[in-house]
């Protein structure tokens, strides 16, 4: 059947306007190509470093460290004009200059961890991605105690570098091993030493890093208003950090892990509920943190349960720890059996699921699951009913296929101690827990991504009353775009009275938003 006159125009208007689209994105990536050759001259191998959508090695290049998926799979999102892959740090300044002058934005990853992914797809913006997987090296100082550490370098290989130096120094983090240190950093970066050295932002000591002129920067140069605002505040608002020193933490020869489950049956409400009493009150040596999901009933078949975990570290030996749990928690039941003495680097493949392989384990960046999940935030300062607990229950009863899993961590500690207005991390003193709400899946149909998204978004809003007000806060490091697009909603609430000197500072070092994302600070102009 011959096309109408009209759908014939359409159709080739729709045609002359993705070969233009074509035509821009080649002259696009020719004209930064030459661009990026002349910034980076002598060393000018830009092939093996730039990758266009027209290349083969794109596709696997940008998928190489994402751990969420269900942004490749929407169709609402832009992915990245080019991919630089930096190896090394001229390279990091050649792509802000290039840019600029070709106006797009930079969003930059180390791990690929962001949990919108807002460091390698955009909601319409046209971008360049700077991946930073290759600037992974880690320095250690053990005399003087300290590191420094590439954005690229994940978490994994902080930890085990640390430890071939030296197996009684640790460093207070994340428990996930694939984290790239870029962004963990910059957020906070809460973990299972946090209670006794406070946050990964709170020991960054120096760094250096690439502003949005180009010129690279370090403490003094920057001057402390802007280290102030990247120890907190997400360095990717601010510039594209090349690496941090950090002062490192002690830790003891031996440590003392445990897992202990209990289930409805076996009291574990009651439990939950005493934890909220005691957890942030605790030895700063002992850590235990609380997951619970819905699980098959292994003594009623048919019927579902609710599973707490109790997962702690210890800094000390069982022996000591049967002591400090006698007295603070008798009702968990712990005893020696529980125990699992180990080093301070075996607690760090414990916490990530990797007891019993090999150290080199935590040296393997690749993604650990092939999905897409969803995580929310919430911090908690008065302690949930035994009601409350029982509703939480029941919506974790309803995730049917892949679990909806409630995670707890305590504060308390040191970070009880150190000021709302020491870093742009504010979530301090007053806290008893932070409480995450998250779920992974692996289906890729528009259908289960709804389905798994509305779970999550039912149990936090169930979790309105009972958590903090005014403003609601979050986590950062759990970046949540359901906040909002707008700053004046969402910055309080990841920042609280921080917000306000962030954007300060925004105006002073990237007055243009050329670091920008939908959820970044806004110089004060743009309010």
């Amino acid at each position: 059947m011959a096309l109408s006159a009209s759908t014939s125009l359409a159709v080739l208007s729709l045609l002359l306007t993705a070969t233009s689209a074509i035509s821009s994105l080649i002259a696009t990536h020719e004209s930064f190509m030459k661009c990026f050759v002349d910034q980076t001259r002598p060393s000018n191998s830009s092939s093996q470093i730039l990758y266009s959508p027209n290349t083969t090695a794109y596709d696997a290049v940008l998928r190489s460290s994402i751990q969420n998926l269900r942004f490749l799979y929407s169709s609402s999102t832009t992915k990245p004009v080019l991919i630089v892959a930096a190896t090394n740090e001229s390279h990091v300044q050649a792509a802000v200059v290039c840019s600029r002058k070709h106006g797009l934005r930079v969003r930059v990853r180390s791990g690929g961890h962001d949990y919108e992914g807002m460091s390698y797809v955009s909601e319409g913006d046209r971008f360049i991605n700077v991946d930073l997987a290759a600037l992974r090296s880690v320095t250690v100082d053990a005399e003087q105690g300290t590191a420094w550490v590439q954005a690229g370098a994940t978490l994994g290989e902080v930890y085990y570098t640390i430890a071939q130096k030296n197996r009684t120094i640790g460093f207070s983090a994340g428990v996930c091993t694939t984290i790239g240190v870029g962004g963990h950093f910059s957020g906070g970066g809460l973990g299972t030493l946090s209670r006794k050295y406070g946050t990964a932002a709170d020991n960054i000591v120096d760094l250096r890093l690439v502003d949005a002129t180009g010129r690279i920067l370090d403490r003094q140069s920057m001057g402390e208003d802007y280290f102030w605002a990247i120890r907190g505040g997400g360095a990717a608002s601010f510039g594209i950090v090349l690496s941090y020193k950090i002062e490192l933490n002690y830790v003891p020869p031996i440590v003392t892990t445990f897992n202990v489950m209990k289930t409805l049956k076996q009291d574990a409400t009651k439990l939950v509920t005493k934890w909220q009493q005691i957890g942030p009150n605790l030895d700063e040596n002992l850590y235990i943190r609380i997951i619970s999901l819905a699980k098959d009933d292994d003594e009623a078949e048919g019927n579902r349960t609710i599973q707490a975990m109790f997962n702690s570290l210890y800094l000390g030996r069982c022996e000591e720890l049967l002591t400090v749990m006698g007295s603070s928690f008798p009702e968990l039941g712990f005893e020696a059996a529980d125990c699992n003495e180990m080093s301070w680097l075996e607690s760090v493949l414990f916490f990530a699921g990797f007891s019993g392989r090999p150290t080199e384990v935590l040296l393997d960046r690749k993604p650990e699951f092939n999905s897409s999940f969803k995580g929310k935030s919430d911090f908690v300062r008065e302690p949930l009913t035994e009601t409350t607990l029982e509703e939480i229950w029941r919506i974790l009863m309803e995730a049917k296929d892949e679990p909806l899993v409630v995670l707890m961590d305590p504060f308390g500690g040191v970070l009880d101690e150190i000021a709302e207005s020491a870093t742009p991390f504010p979530h301090r003193k007053g806290n008893l827990y932070i409480i995450q709400y998250f779920m992974r899946w692996f289906e890729t149909d528009t259908e289960a991504t709804e389905r798994h998204l509305s779970l999550v978004s039912k149990l936090y809003d169930f979790m309105t009353p009972y958590v903090s007000k005014n403003p609601r806060a979050a986590y950062l490091n759990y970046k949540d775009i359901d906040l909002g697009r707008t700053a004046r909603v969402w910055g309080p609430k990841y920042f609280k009275n921080n917000f306000d000197r962030l954007a300060s500072v925004k105006s002073k070092v990237d007055p243009d938003n050329f670091f920008g994302n939908e959820q970044s600070i806004p110089p004060i102009k743009s309010l």
